[in-house]
């Protein structure tokens, strides 16, 4: 099985609550949170993750 590459958010600062985002295949996206003991992962679909992205930038 291939290692999952994980990327950190580029709006995480310093410490350990930070989200992870991987995208292991084209069609779902997998989340995580650092600071997560049992390190749960959630997955989702690349449309729903973008409509969360265009709601969250749309709070700024």
């Amino acid at each position: 099985m291939p290692t999952q590459t994980w990327q950190k958010s580029s709006y995480c600062q310093e410490g350990e609550a930070c989200v992870h985002i991987s995208a292991p295949a084209r069609t779902s996206i997998q989340v995580t949170e650092s600071a997560d003991p049992t390190q749960t992962v959630l997955t989702t679909t690349p449309i729903a993750f973008g409509a969360l992205l265009d709601t969250l930038k749309a709070l700024k």
